[in-house]
């Protein structure tokens, strides 16, 4: 992919002025978290789209994908099983490792997430022109396959 910037590299104040728009972005996510999972952490959230990307991950896995210690993913992955959202399943390769799976009621949870979210970005996108929402989409896609090859292709590891 072709790099667009000056000599000495991308303008900092690009950062910054992105950086101050994107708190409008995650203050939308927020209130959906909110409205579609208020007893939940966005720990446990951020559980569960891992569990969704993966699924039958194991509690290695897991840990290693929330940047968390195996005895604490283990004790998140107990609240999710006791709260009906992941099951455990006995691994097929080897029977002592448990591979975790969404269930009927966490993946609800997700679309109504999701729908929630899109709603209100779909309010904030008709007050743009239609030059500008063209624009973000070009941007953030690019955006997006950056952060992709920056982080060994991974940029949507906790988005719902």
């Amino acid at each position: 992919m072709a790099v667009h910037h000056g000599p000495d590299g991308p303008d900092p104040l690009h950062a910054a002025a992105i950086d101050d728009a994107a708190k409008a972005l995650l203050l939308a996510w927020d209130v959906a978290r909110e409205q579609a999972t208020p007893r939940m952490s966005s720990v446990q959230l951020n559980a569960l789209l891992a569990v969704e990307r993966s699924e039958g991950i194991n509690l290695g896995g897991l840990a290693a994908e929330l940047g968390m210690l195996l005895s604490s993913a283990s004790r998140l992955c107990d609240r999710l099983v006791a709260s009906g959202m992941v099951e455990r399943v006995p691994g097929r390769a080897d029977r002592r490792e448990i591979a975790l799976y969404l269930t009927p009621a966490s993946r609800t949870l997700l679309g109504e997430l999701r729908r929630i979210r899109r709603r209100a970005l779909t309010g904030v996108l008709e007050k743009m022109s239609s030059s500008g929402r063209a624009a973000l989409l070009r941007g953030l896609t690019e955006f997006a396959a950056a952060a992709a090859d920056e982080n060994g292709g991974s940029a949507t590891a906790q988005t719902a």
